[in-house]
């Protein structure tokens, strides 16, 4: 599949916890992040083209609350290419708070390496 990004994504050495913010259940861990979205490794498939609102847990050392909230598209779902039971699932951000884009962007500063 041909690479359509136009903004790089770095990896996260953070392992950040990504919850479904309705129901407080994992939905994965962040291993991925751009200024327009972020990878997460699921233990599940997660349909492309479905909107949801995602808690993403963190440190005290990128924002005095315990995590930001964000309402995410999935764009895309596949099986990690080590492991068979991850499937690695891309979503683009949709909206978030002026707060928490501001704690986004420390995030992706702090912990997303080259």
């Amino acid at each position: 599949m041909k690479e359509r990004r136009n903004i790089k994504r770095r990896n996260v050495s953070y392992y950040m916890p990504v919850l479904d913010d309705d129901t407080l259940v994992l939905v994965g861990h962040m291993t991925d992040i751009s200024p327009k979205g972020f990878r997460v490794d699921c233990k599940r498939a997660i349909p492309s083209g479905k909107d949801f609102r995602l808690r993403v847990d963190m440190t005290g050392a990128v924002a005095d609350k315990p995590y930001l909230t964000v309402v995410a598209r999935s764009r895309w779902s596949r099986v990690d290419p080590t492991d068979p039971f991850v499937f690695n699932v891309g979503f683009e951000i949709v909206s978030m708070s002026s707060q928490d884009t501001e704690i986004f962007q420390r995030i992706l500063t702090k912990y997303g390496t080259q």
